[in-house]
């Protein structure tokens, strides 16, 4: 039986993917002039794809994975998180960001805090979680490697300076589905490859029933949309609802900003982002 639904034309050959993200995470290290990694475990698949790949990049002596959980936390999701950090043998901190958390919300805001939304809650709390991160990349001495995958990049599934801030992403560039094949590939438990999704933002939040949608039909019809670039009319040819098409449509457009870095406005002969490129790490003048 298989372990999850794979449209066939998002079928890869993890051995070659799992080649070129490996390769990815040394050079992207190698180039910033870093030797060491950390990221944020939740417990979910895309985390535990890029610990596993993270330790077959640079090995897992070299990997700081940190666990972050809230008070409403699934306790499943971090003894999840602790069988990735068992498998692979590398180091870990957990750090709870409840009373960060709260003491914004209810300590900052006052009573206006408690009447905060799930959203607000749960944007909050991704954005506490890599706050988190980036502290600890300073005792690690290492560069915060991203676990977003391109299905939440492309419908901006993420919360913007949260969970899509990174140093680099080795997984942005696979749809869910192609995430899950390298999964099963990298040997991860198939308890995490086969539950279903969830940022872990409020007791029984998914994925797939916050979208309204499931990552099958998103990521079959976001290949035809994006990688082959088909038009809505062709879209609607192959069997897609047009209103699914329009409504993932939208939502593309729509996280565009958050797949950018911030416009500068142009003033002077060479601007950042602009006319003034270089590699990440390049020999200062003179040296």
């Amino acid at each position: 039986m298989a372990l999850f639904e794979l449209p066939p034309e998002l079928a890869i050959d993890t051995a070659v993917a799992r080649r070129i993200m490996v390769g990815f995470i040394r050079g992207q290290l190698r180039q910033a002039g870093f030797e060491r990694a950390l990221l944020g475990l939740s417990g979910g698949i895309d985390s535990a794809v890029v610990a596993f790949l993270v330790a077959e990049a640079i090995g897992p002596e070299r990997l700081l994975c940190a666990l972050l959980p809230y008070r409403t936390s699934s306790e499943a999701s971090l003894e999840d998180a602790r069988s990735v950090v068992d498998r692979l043998g590398c180091a870990s901190r957990v750090v709870d960001i409840s009373s960060i958390v709260d003491g914004y919300f209810e300590g900052a805001l006052g009573p206006d805090g408690a009447a905060a939304s799930s959203l607000r809650r749960g944007n909050f709390m991704a954005r506490a979680r890599m706050a988190v991160l980036y502290d600890l990349s300073v005792v690690w001495g290492g560069l915060v490697v991203g676990t977003g995958n391109k299905t939440e990049v492309l419908i901006g599934y993420t919360t913007h300076f949260g969970d899509d801030a990174c140093a680099f992403d080795p997984v942005g560039d696979l749809y869910k589905s192609q995430l899950r094949q390298v999964a099963v590939d990298l040997g991860i438990p198939e308890r995490i490859i086969t539950k279903p999704p969830s940022a872990d933002l409020w007791p029984g939040q998914t994925d797939e029933a916050e979208v309204g949608f499931s990552y099958a039909e998103l990521d079959r019809l976001l290949y035809w949309m994006v990688d082959r670039r088909r038009s809505a009319e062709e879209l609607a040819e192959r069997g897609f609802d047009p209103r699914f098409v329009e409504r993932v449509a939208r939502m593309v457009a729509g996280a565009e900003f958050k797949r950018q870095v911030p416009p500068i406005a142009k003033l002077g002969p060479r601007t950042s982002g602009v006319d003034y490129l270089y590699p990440r790490r390049r020999p200062a003048p003179g040296s």
